[in-house]
């Protein structure tokens, strides 16, 4: 079994990457995770080791794979066809599982196949070997790539909060104009209703030019 096919460090882009709160967390948990004591070997050129280096692969792309993702990318888009060896796959994923080497992430649709997530890059196996998945440089871009998706993903929100507090001013505004005017309009003016309405439009007139300067 070979990983030589495995491309790393692949540059994608993220503007388009929709990680849920979830997968996020789970990324950064693995990225920031010290060596994992585990239960079973890691060593190269066996299932276990490989299976667990796939997924390391598409973590650097901010993705999170099903059996078939790994399967296609590891052997070959013939061999997800293969319902004994996608079974043996699969069988080698739950032992791996129970040895805390991966979790499952909650499914997006209930159709959809479950999709792993590395509980670190980094193991002690049960013969006391370190195994490191991902290289320093690896880690460090994973880092600058999960930093640009929590910008991208905090950016509509302040968008949305502004926008937000924009319209809620502005309702206060004209709120606060229509009781102006009808209380000028009335034979008998009640003061202190007029005045907090002219102080109300005039503060919130303040705030509503102060946030529409904000980039």
């Amino acid at each position: 079994m070979s990983t030589e096919s495995i491309e790393w460090g692949r540059e994608e882009d993220l503007s388009v990457a929709k990680l849920t709160r979830v997968e996020l967390q789970a990324l950064r948990e693995a990225l920031t995770s010290d060596y994992k004591s585990i239960s079973i070997r890691l060593r190269e050129g066996e299932y276990q080791y490989d299976l667990a280096k796939t997924i390391a692969s598409f973590h650097l792309e901010s993705s999170f794979p099903d059996v078939k993702n790994i399967i296609s990318r590891l052997y070959g888009e013939e061999k997800t066809t293969d319902i004994q060896f996608v079974r043996k796959i699969q069988t080698i994923l739950k032992k791996m599982e129970k040895s805390n080497i991966v979790k499952i992430l909650p499914k997006k649709t209930p159709w959809e196949l479950q999709r792993y997530v590395l509980l670190s890059f980094r193991f002690q196996d049960n013969e006391r070997n370190l195994v490191n998945l991902v290289t320093d440089e690896q880690r460090e871009q994973l880092q600058r790539q999960l930093q640009a998706v929590i910008s991208e993903q905090r950016e509509p929100s302040a968008i949305n909060l502004r926008n937000l507090t924009v319209a809620s001013l502005l309702l206060i505004i004209l709120f606060s104009y229509i009781v102006i005017v009808w209380e000028i309009s009335q034979a008998i003016i009640n003061l202190s209703i007029l005045i907090a309405a002219l102080s109300a439009a005039a503060a919130s007139s303040l705030l509503l030019g102060k946030t529409l300067a904000r980039k």
